[in-house]
Order: structure tokens, then C-alpha cells, then sequence
């Protein structure tokens, strides 16, 4: 299990994670931010616990995303299986997502919210996935939303998944990071 506490000037946020089943405890007291962070565990079978609070609502959402990227980093089994995609109709709309979690941050994707889209790249870049979003189809942004939300969650239940090798030609990537002395 995975816990951070981040704080900065504009946010508390407390979180834990693990690859489970779902579960969930959410409390940021923005009811859209519970309501996709619920259903990306849900979706992803990760058991997720967050509390949270912010001074504005693009701080909360950007924050938890970075915070919640970074504590999925350390949940990534080294033989994962590393890639992940999925297709999802919600209603009239459709979405697809496909992600690498091989330590490559990248996103690219067009939401009908600036705010979720910037969470879902916020999410990636602290992952250190590789994330594209397609809408489809689609006119009401919160079912788009959510179909992005759902599919990316289920891309990275595939991708995090415990594989039998390294899924890459140059193997494990090894990092001996060490504070400088001056």
C-alpha cells in the first residue's frame, strides 16, 4: 500500500492506495472529484482512500491527480503488464484510452472539461504513463467525462497487472537517485 501526505499552501490531501478490489473511502469535499476518483478505482480494482481539501477547485482537482499518479508509481509491480486500453459507452457516448505505465509521461486527449482532461494529464506525467484519451462520440460532458474516467481506469487494470516478465526489450529500469552534498 501506497500513502502520501501533500501538503502546499492551496491543498491537504491524505492518500492510500493498493491494487484490490474497488473499495473506496473518498471525502474532498468536491462531489464530482469523489464521485470520478470512486469510479477510477472502481474501474482500475484499486482500493483507494482520500481525504482532501483546497482553496480552489482546479487546485483540489490538479493536486489529488498528481498525488494520486505519484502513489500509483510505487503500486506498479516491476512485471507489470504495462499496457492497457479499453473502449466504454456511457449512454450516447464512447471513449477509448490506452496507457503504458513503462515510465514514459506523456498524454494526449481532448475532454469537453479543461478540468478533467488536466486531471487525467496531471494523473499520467506522476504516473509515468503514457495515456491517450479519443472521444468517440458524445454531448453530454459528464457522460463523456466519466467514459474517459471508466476507460482509463480499465486500461490501467490491465496494464498494472502482475506479469510473468519485464514487458520491454531494454529490461527493468534501475535509478540510484541520491541527494547532492554541497
Amino acid at each position: 500500500m501506497s500513502r502520501i501526505e501533500r501538503e502546499t499552501r492551496e491543498t491537504q490531501i491524505s492518500l492510500a492506495v493498493e491494487r484490490g478490489t474497488g473499495e473506496t473511502e473518498v471525502a474532498t469535499g468536491d462531489r464530482f472529484l469523489d464521485h470520478m476518483l470512486e469510479t477510477l478505482a472502481r474501474y482500475a480494482a484499486l482500493d483507494l482512500t482520500v481525504e482532501a481539501q483546497g482553496d480552489l477547485r482546479h487546485h483540489l482537482v490538479e493536486d489529488v491527480a498528481i498525488t494520486l499518479g505519484l502513489a500509483l508509481r510505487v503500486e506498479l509491480p516491476e512485471r507489470a503488464e504495462r499496457y492497457g486500453w479499453a473502449m466504454v459507452p456511457m449512454d450516447e457516448a464512447l471513449v477509448q484510452a490506452a496507457v503504458d505505465v513503462g515510465g514514459r509521461p506523456y498524454y494526449v486527449g481532448r475532454l469537453p472539461s479543461h478540468l478533467y482532461e488536466h486531471f487525467l494529464q496531471s494523473l499520467a506525467v506522476n504516473l509515468g504513463a503514457t495515456l491517450h484519451v479519443k472521444v468517440v462520440r458524445g454531448r453530454d460532458r459528464h457522460h463523456i467525462v466519466e467514459a474517459a474516467v471508466k476507460a482509463t481506469g480499465l486500461a490501467l487494470r490491465q496494464a498494472m497487472r502482475e506479469g510473468t516478465d519485464v514487458f520491454s526489450t531494454k529490461g527493468s529500469v534501475k535509478l540510484d537517485i541520491s541527494p547532492g552534498t554541497d
